[in-house]
């Protein structure tokens, strides 16, 4: 079986909670008493695991830097620290959901051209001070299992379609979480075995989305 990522390359995850997932010095570690590790407990920690033992011969060093409540701001604040002193091989960047979700709690509004001019900075960062690192763009999701979170869609679904946008301009890979999870739900897997809030997911729903991680990543690494 052919490797997807090069030997010794650093491969990096960026996003908010659904990234950071209890990592240490993350926001979510008093979720995970035991300690979630410095990939945390969810997809980057699977994805991390899926791969050394498909190619435990192939080491790789994953780092994940996802901090639980981030909008898209957010990354641009940390771009220094987190994204162009990592110097990734590889990185992936899930942003989105809490743009829309301040909305909602806090009347925080960041519209979808604010959200749009925060992400193509963010990009045209990267694509200037890390040239050679290979980009992946994850689209943010919404899953059906909080009927209060319905009316979220009027807000995330055209932030969706930004990021759609801007992959098509900067990114190698582009990973559709949304409609992958929408996918699973059509092939019967009850909501709550996925997500128990409709954003963050299930141990299986971190599973789904490691395996796709992977699988994008693969397609373009032929």
């Amino acid at each position: 079986m052919k490797t997807i990522f090069k030997a010794e390359s650093t491969v990096l995850f960026q996003g908010d909670s659904i990234t950071d997932w209890g990592r240490d010095g993350g926001l979510l570690m008093d979720m995970f008493p035991e300690g979630g590790g410095a990939l945390g407990k969810g997809y980057a920690y699977r994805v991390a695991k899926i791969y050394e033992l498909l190619f435990p011969h192939n080491p790789v060093n994953f780092v994940n830097r996802g901090v639980s409540g981030d909008r898209c701001q957010n990354l641009l604040e940390r771009y220094q620290k987190d994204i162009l002193e990592v110097k990734p091989d590889y990185l992936s960047i899930m942003i989105g959901i809490n743009d829309t979700w301040r909305r909602y709690d806090s009347n925080d509004i960041t519209s979808k051209e604010q959200f749009e001019t925060n992400l193509t900075e963010l990009l045209e960062k990267i694509k200037k001070g890390l040239p050679d690192t290979k980009l992946m763009l994850i689209e943010p999701f919404l899953l059906p299992t909080d009927p209060e979170k319905e009316i979220f869609w009027e807000d995330l679904g055209p932030k969706i379609e930004v990021v759609r946008r801007l992959a098509r301009k900067y990114a190698d890979v582009y990973l559709p979480m949304n409609g992958i999870l929408t996918n699973s739900l059509i092939e019967k897997v009850p909501t709550e075995e996925l997500s128990y809030d409709g954003v963050h997911l299930s141990d299986p729903g971190c599973a789904i989305m490691a395996k796709e991680y992977l699988k994008a990543w693969a397609a373009i690494e032929k």
